[in-house]
């Protein structure tokens, strides 16, 4: 499906905050909101941003209602989950995605929302970001780090963009430096994926990640690597690792295994499912469940540059009109 691309964010436009996955606690977001306003963003609700189901931020319904009154609202330009956790893959079915596809609006998160990133792709075209949430970014004590705030809003922002299309993934020299090629070389294609388990869920359905001639980009939390091992395994007999034109691996944060338990080192199973693959992997990009988590744009064509550790956007995600 071609893609369609979201108004760029600008200043005084209206952010909806929605709660598609986990209750979220009261003080990162209220510090997210008031750090918005403070950039002159307006900011609606659909409900009460702290109602809790057992796990879940509000029962399937309530939270699906929630995204298709964000998606219609004229005023607003972008839809921020306010966090991630567990519980999205119940709604994709419940969503009016020709509703979402008649009002495109910028969509910004990870983790779970991985699942809603590819439903958004596949059923809409709809570009999208993967970013940090308001809990996890603008909302933490002490602010996004640098790289985060960097990334972020050059991506975001109406202002971060001229007349040419397309953009570097703004690293300093540094911290291009942090990253790893794992195999050699240059590739194109849209950007997608994200968490690897939801990867792994959406897989089969008909909101799986498209990986054919496209960069597929993975990250995780808390996977011991027989559990990394074991959704790559999923990946690998579904045709979607051979398919993809490049691989670009985020952080795997406390995907070690407990100390002094037998097991397989993430770098050899990573080693086993991606180095004969013959395409080019770069290793620990800045973003994830971690300080530094760089926004990509998904669904958008980008060049993966794994020996001078660069990553090119080639059409701007977002509509400046």
């Amino acid at each position: 499906m071609d893609p369609i691309y979201p108004r760029a964010l600008r200043r005084g436009d209206t952010i909806a905050l929605v709660v598609p996955a986990s209750p979220v606690p009261r003080e990162p977001i209220e510090r997210a909101i008031e750090r918005l306003e403070a950039m002159d963003f307006r900011i609606k609700t659909y409900g009460d941003l702290y109602r809790e189901h057992g796990y879940l931020a509000g029962d399937d319904a309530t939270r699906a209602g929630e995204m298709m009154k964000a998606f219609s609202d004229p005023e607003v330009t972008a839809v921020f989950p306010a966090r991630g956790g567990t519980g999205v893959t119940r709604l994709l079915h419940l969503l009016d995605y020709e509703v979402i596809r008649k009002n495109p609006k910028i969509f910004a998160g990870f983790s779970d929302m991985t699942a809603l990133h590819s439903a958004l792709h596949n059923q809409t075209g709809l570009v999208t970001f993967h970013s940090p949430h308001p809990k996890d970014g603008i909302g933490v004590a002490d602010g996004m780090s640098d790289l985060t705030a960097r990334v972020y809003w050059r991506a975001l922002l109406a202002e971060s963009y001229d007349e040419n299309d397309g953009y570097d993934i703004p690293l300093t020299e540094e911290e291009r430096g942090n990253l790893e090629t794992m195999v050699s070389g240059q590739a194109r294609g849209r950007i997608v994926g994200g968490n690897l388990a939801l990867v792994g869920a959406v897989m089969g359905t008909p909101y799986d990640v498209n990986t054919k001639g496209n960069l597929l980009l993975l990250e995780d939390i808390s996977e011991q690597p027989y559990r990394v091992d074991r959704l790559l395994s999923q990946l690998k007999l579904a045709g979607k690792l051979d398919e993809a034109s490049g691989v670009i691996l985020g952080q795997f944060t406390d995907c070690d295994a407990p100390t002094g338990e037998a097991s397989l080192t993430l770098d050899e199973i990573f080693d086993t499912y991606l180095n004969d693959l013959n395409v080019p992997i770069l290793r620990n990009f800045p973003t994830g469940h971690c300080r530094d988590n760089a926004t990509l744009p998904l669904n958008v064509e980008a060049a993966l540059d794994a020996d001078n550790h660069t990553l090119r956007i080639l059409n701007n995600p977002v509509d400046l009109g």
